[in-house]
């Protein structure tokens, strides 16, 4: 564990990671510091990107303080976040986001990693009126429940393979065949997050006139993906999509280079926190992967620059490259700082107000609230490795690589 910094330390993080019972209280705004808290997975089956995401919050603290933080009135603020360990638990995030509440005097949060633990926070914040921004809760089902403090700066669940679906259908017709006469297999975890993502992808496969073969829910503490494969194996599906994290993705790649599966095309999440590329080598190529974000995209702001440059300043920092739930988790702090600066105050029900109008142009793309709270202005972008690296493909409009169709398996 982290030991707590002092105020306004411009070390990443500037931050206090306070586990004891005892740990001393935090109010919303001490002296120049505004405090923000957040309840992470440091632990359990999410701490892969659970340190994604204290990351990417560490990193826009420590550039928004090194650019003089935040103007407020008169005075400038300096940011600190109080963290807990989640430990991967809904019950347990529940719990800690109470203790920031009421214990520790928080009053702007900052989400957690997953869809399952930010739907166990999001009554609680919603129940004390705190606002919450998160970048890393992505499930659609967050924005149908009429929630007034909860915001997201990622793209929702529903599109996170969509566009796979669409290019399989674009690679048919380009070849002079009906995208009806496609065959589809799926393999998705058996949580809110993963489920949504079928949701999208199934109706767009029914859209098209696809066949789905194989529809199989993994369990969550997935280690064995060869019942699903031997299926695949069988049927064989032009398209096959995978969603299960970090452990997914890794299975989903080495398996089926294990047990040879030839599928002209497959699709999966969490490519990039999973390292697929970086660790699978020749395993992983011609994998097409979901992102919410491309260091190479267009985007750029006045606080990290260029989206390129933003992962250059990560890299320098924590010596790997920057998934997306880094980058979505950095973007979630600039959205507080931008209704701050606009607010003009600290008073949570003017700071919520002030997110709600959020519209606002990052190095993470464009963020744009809509009233469920979720982004409407950023587009997913889909990856695929080529000679191990990430390369986008998809959409057009954003691509820097040409698809590489059919994939072929590694010697």
């Amino acid at each position: 564990m982290r030991r707590p910094l002092g105020r306004g330390t411009p070390l990443i993080g500037a931050l206090a990671v306070m586990v004891a019972a005892g740990a001393a209280a935090n109010a919303k705004v001490e002296g120049d510091t505004i405090v923000l808290g957040a309840a992470v997975s440091l632990t359990g089956k999410y701490s892969t990107n659970g340190k994604n995401t204290q990351d990417g919050y560490d990193l826009a603290v420590a550039r928004v303080n090194e650019l003089g933080g935040v103007q407020v009135g008169d005075t400038s603020y300096k940011l600190e976040v109080v963290y807990y360990d989640d430990e991967s638990t809904p019950a347990r995030a529940a719990q800690l986001a109470e203790r920031l509440i009421n214990q520790d005097g928080v009053k702007f949060l900052l989400g957690p990693y997953s869809s399952g633990l930010t739907k166990a926070i999001a009554p609680v914040t919603e129940k004390y009126k705190i606002p919450m921004v998160e970048g890393n809760g992505a499930s659609l089902s967050l924005f149908t429940e009429g929630y007034r403090y909860l915001f997201a700066t990622l793209t929702t669940t529903q599109f996170y393979l969509r566009e796979a679906v669409n290019l399989a259908a674009a690679t048919a017709e380009a070849a002079g065949r009906s995208p009806a006469d496609l065959k589809v297999a799926m393999a998705f975890e058996n949580d809110p997050f993963s489920q949504d993502i079928r949701a999208g992808v199934t109706e767009d496969a029914e859209r098209w006139g696809m066949k789905v073969v194989v529809d199989d829910k993994l369990p969550p503490e997935i280690n064995d993906m060869a019942a699903t494969l031997t299926k695949v194996k069988a049927v064989k599906p032009d398209l096959l999509l995978v969603s299960g994290h970090t452990k997914g993705a890794t299975l989903a790649v080495r398996q089926t280079a294990e047990m040879r599966v030839d599928v002209p095309m497959v699709a999966i999440t969490h490519c990039d926190s999973a390292q697929v590329a970086e660790t699978l080598g020749s395993a992983a190529e011609y994998f097409l992967c979901a992102s919410q974000w491309d260091r190479s995209l267009s985007y750029r702001d006045d606080w990290f620059g260029t989206a390129e440059e933003y992962a250059q300043r990560f890299e320098a920092t924590f010596d790997y490259a920057p998934p997306y739930q880094a980058a979505e988790s950095t973007a979630a702090v600039l959205v507080f700082v931008d209704a701050f600066r606009r607010a003009q105050s600290f008073d949570t029900e003017k700071v919520r107000d002030a997110i709600a109008a959020t519209d606002m142009e990052t190095f993470y793309g464009r963020i744009k609230f809509d009233e469920t709270g979720k982004n409407i202005a950023k587009p997913m972008v889909l990856y695929q490795v080529q000679d191990g690296q990430y390369k986008v493909v998809a959409p057009a409009e954003w691509a820097s690589a040409k698809l590489i169709y059919p994939r072929r398996l590694a010697d």
